[in-house]
């Protein structure tokens, strides 16, 4: 058990709540995902962290953890220029190779102090290797669910870690859907990228970065690749959390980035919609190289499309042939980036009217070279 008070479970769809030990990976009322919480304990004070550790635990007074025994290094990945307006951060640089670990050392850290007698996570390859790595690192017996499919070196990296490897026939829906029937089994701690908001609170230190190394100051857009909005939404974290701290005077647009194959929030988005839109019957998603966000059905699809309508972005889509030229384009600059990881670069690269920061979130290696 736990030996200090963490922040609890809130859900904002009907206000339910529970304590940070509970059993319920989601709301019991509605089903659905939790927010934390959880309120900063700064100001976060720029003159003060030069002196800090090299990673995203830096930032202290912003996070609902501390003190880590998980780390593995994580975070502060470098921020170099694309063209004249576009700059990217290189996050696949992190310990497993993808941004993917700014989360899953939370969702480690936090259940190593829950002690559960195993973790179970899903995933379409990303997140299910940076889950199998920290739980590795916090000697916690994990086993996760990828669908059929998922790039060979992905499951490959899954098990050298030492995590149980379950392939779901079907798709990422199929997957996550067997996880989390596994997720109910007593003593058990589901290490959900989607339904646990700590995940969140780890990767808005992606937008804290950004703000450090430019100077106290945030670009004109922050683009973002979008299939469950992990990603999306720790930024918006964080730039609600700098706005209310004082540390900017305005928000960067969120601009959202989904494969046009897959685009079920642009499709929202577009049609004004604060929800998804009503899949046909008997639709299935389509195949995409962009793997990491091909989700038909994000749970927190409400929250994604309020965090853009709010920041004054869009979503845009990119083709699978946009993706393949935008992998070979970064890669003639020195870039070897997965198929997913592309497709920011592939929708604003050509920008020239504003400043823009994309995320180049997982390396080559985990894919390989698009067809």
């Amino acid at each position: 058990m736990l030996a200090v008070m963490l922040p609890g479970y809130r859900c904002p769809q009907d206000g339910a709540r529970a304590d940070i030990t509970t059993p319920h990976w989601c709301c019991p009322v509605c089903r659905g995902p939790w927010d934390l919480d959880f309120g900063v304990t700064g100001p976060l004070r720029p003159d003060a962290l030069p002196g800090r550790v090299n990673s995203l635990w830096r930032y202290e007074e912003v996070l609902p953890l501390s003190a880590p025994a998980t780390s593995l290094g994580e975070g502060r990945t470098p921020l170099v220029p694309l063209t004249g307006t576009v700059s990217a951060k290189l996050d696949f640089l992190m310990p497993t190779l993808s941004f993917k670990d700014r989360g899953a050392v939370m969702l480690a850290e936090l259940a190593r102090r829950l002690s559960p007698e195993r973790v179970v996570a899903d995933s379409s390859g990303n997140a299910g290797t940076a889950v199998a790595a920290y739980c590795a690192r916090a000697a916690l017996p994990c086993t996760v669910y990828v669908p059929e499919g998922t790039s060979p070196k992905k499951t490959e990296q899954i098990r050298a870690h030492g995590a149980r490897l379950e392939i779901v026939p079907g798709d990422r829906e199929a997957t996550a859907r067997a996880a989390r029937a596994a997720a109910d089994a007593p003593g058990t701690f589901y290490a959900s990228h989607v339904f646990n908001p700590y995940f969140l609170h780890g990767t808005k230190t992606y937008v804290y970065e950004l703000w450090e190394d430019l100077g106290g100051r945030l670009p004109d857009a922050i683009a973002v690749p979008v299939g469950n909005g992990t990603l999306l939404l720790g930024a918006a974290l964080a730039t609600s959390e700098l706005l209310a701290q004082g540390l900017i005077g305005t928000r960067p647009a969120l601009i959202a980035v989904q494969a046009e194959a897959v685009s079920p929030l642009a499709a929202a988005f577009h049609a004004g919609a604060p929800g998804l839109l009503d899949a046909p019957a008997g639709s299935a998603v389509s195949p995409t190289l962009a793997e990491g966000i091909a989700i038909a059905r994000p749970p927190r699809a409400a929250a994604i499309l309020a965090a853009v309508r709010e920041s004054g972005g869009t979503f845009l889509t990119v083709t699978e042939e946009q993706i393949r030229t935008a992998q070979l384009d970064l890669a003639a600059r020195g870039f070897y980036v997965e198929t997913t990881g592309v497709a920011c670069w592939a929708a604003v690269g050509g920008w020239t009217d504003r400043s823009v920061v994309v995320p180049l979130c997982g390396a080559g290696l985990k894919t390989g070279l698009a067809g």
